[in-house]
């Protein structure tokens, strides 16, 4: 926010308004021509022009700031009409205040009909038959006076347009943030949860027959309770401590419960350390549906120093799978790899990742 107030700090408020009221030099420029080239009643009259052609310039300024375009091109006409009039009391000092109208015009206007209008009023100011002689000056301060003016209001558009792009920025990096956190927390307690919901189901059936082993498995239900808790919190702190070597731990013992024979890896070493844990994400997430949906009797995992594989026999499925295998190929996408999942035949389902 800070950043967005130093960004805007010139083009907006008092510094804006004290910027307008600078051009109010050349209607008074334009005044010194009036009393230069008239006398008496014509000279007072050639004032109260400049004077109503200042009022009109500081209530455009004013519409423009508004964004009011009907209001504003109403009085900008107003001014090129004053412009016009102060011709005869002024000669070519009355092209100052031409400087003016166009300053107010020309940002808001094409830029090859700004150009006509601009070079057309130097002409004007060089050509035309004044008593003093070619309003060089005029024409000069005219033409970069406009130049400035365009410059200051595209700066004003970049400016603009930055706070835009900031403001947009922040935005999709909340968006991302909120994405991650949904993926994470997906990842992390949907395997914990599918574990303790089936241990706590294993001890209820062997709460009669076997008290012993009830009690071990309630044990380790608080344990994996515990562990997704702390899960959460990583996730959410944006620390996530996934292992490869902990999901395959965690998944022996889940597949332990679930009644399916595990074959696993005993050992990570094949793996590289900078796939350690996508390949741990991808453990996690296919052991957590083989014991969710599977109704398998066997699966297995292989790993290679650039592929992982999840493999079980049981019903299969739809190749679309669920939000957690969307949030896996994010993951694996993100990182370079190539990802897929689908049913394998007669029965059975692959997940395979490679990098």
């Amino acid at each position: 926010m800070d950043g967005t107030r130093d960004v805007q700090r010139w083009v907006r408020g008092w510094r804006l308004r004290l910027l307008d009221a600078g051009m109010l030099v050349y209607p008074a420029v334009t005044v010194a021509g009036v009393l230069q080239h008239s006398a008496g009643t014509a000279a007072f009259a050639g004032c109260l022009v400049v004077a109503a052609f200042a009022a009109g310039y500081l209530l455009a300024a004013a519409a423009a700031a508004r964004r009011a375009t009907r209001p504003f091109w109403l009085l900008t006409g107003g001014c090129a009409v004053l412009f016009a009039v102060a011709i005869p009391f002024a000669h070519a000092d009355a092209f100052f205040l031409a400087a003016v109208v166009l300053s107010l015009a020309v940002p808001r206007l094409p830029r090859r009909v700004a150009f006509v209008l601009v070079a057309a009023a130097a002409l004007a100011a060089v050509l035309g038959p004044w008593p003093g002689g070619p309003g060089w000056t005029q024409a000069v301060a005219l033409v970069f006076t406009v130049l400035m003016v365009s410059a200051f209001a595209e700066a004003i558009r970049a400016n603009a347009a930055l706070v835009e792009a900031r403001a947009e920025v922040a935005r999709l990096a909340s968006e991302a943030e909120r994405t991650r956190i949904a993926r994470d927390l997906h990842d992390l307690l949907g395997h914990s949860l599918t574990a303790i919901t089936v241990k706590s189901t294993l001890a209820r059936r062997l709460v009669t027959a076997e008290a012993a082993r009830a009690g071990e498995e309630m044990a380790a239900v608080e344990t994996l309770a515990r562990q997704a808790l702390t899960d959460v919190r990583a996730a959410v702190s944006g620390y996530r401590d996934v292992t490869l070597a902990g999901e395959l731990a965690r998944g022996r013992e889940l597949l332990r419960a679930c009644g399916v024979a595990a074959d696993l890896p005993t050992a990570t070493d094949a793996v590289g350390p900078a796939h350690q844990e996508l390949f741990g994400w991808v453990v996690r997430e296919g052991l957590t549906n083989v014991a969710r949906h599977a109704r398998a009797t066997r699966c297995s995992v292989t790993l290679s120093a650039s592929t992982v594989e999840v493999v079980d026999d049981g019903v299969g499925g739809i190749a679309s799978g669920g939000s957690g295998l969307d949030g896996l190929r994010e993951r694996v996408l993100a990182a370079g790899g190539r990802f897929s999942a689908g049913p394998l035949h007669p029965r059975g389902w692959r997940l395979r990742v490679t990098v």
